[in-house]
């Protein structure tokens, strides 16, 4: 390997590993009860990317003894959701598919966005006022009155809706 060096090596393999980014609405975010999951280096690697929100209409409701947090995939109706983009590893969408129970419960799908800062650094720099695509967690199975519950343009588990969501951790078994 004359004429390289071994950190220029490391950084060509370190820049090859696959990003993808996600777009997490929910319990995920800075200051909600599942953030620290996000950055857990044993689940894999996420970095913030920026804060945006849905190009289309969603319903975002809080269901279940548990009040959780559900994008459902019915574009059109509800509000458009603001949320948070990360760009995760491969590790971590592993991680996160396996906690959003995907796909049982939800289904990682594609969704366009509109930014509304650029707060990322690097590679990972997205203008505000422009628009990119990125995974979400959603769900095609729900009960039908979940529909006729009221709707979030962004969720807070310690927001006015008076709903305090279980955690994992906290919940009965079924």
């Amino acid at each position: 390997m004359k004429g390289f060096s071994i950190l220029s090596v490391i950084v060509s393999v370190f820049r090859a590993v696959h990003m993808e980014q996600i777009f997490v609405y929910g319990t995920l975010k800075k200051g909600q009860p599942n953030y620290f999951r996000m950055m857990d280096p044993d689940n894999g690697r996420a970095e913030f990317v920026a804060h945006a929100r849905t190009v289309e209409q969603y319903p975002l409701v809080i269901a279940t003894k548990n009040n959780i947090p559900f994008l459902l995939n019915v574009p059109g109706e509800g509000q458009r959701i603001q949320g948070e983009i990360y760009s995760v590893d491969q590790k971590m969408l592993k991680f996160l598919d396996e906690f959003e129970s995907c796909p049982d419960l939800y289904q990682r799908t594609t969704v366009q966005l509109e930014v509304q800062d650029g707060l990322g650094e690097g590679e990972n720099t997205l203008e505000s006022g422009s628009f990119v695509n990125a995974s979400v967690y959603s769900t095609t199975t729900y009960e039908p009155e979940w529909l006729q519950k009221p709707t979030y343009e962004s969720y807070d588990a310690h927001g006015d809706h008076g709903l305090r969501y279980v955690r994992r951790e906290d919940r009965s078994p079924e």
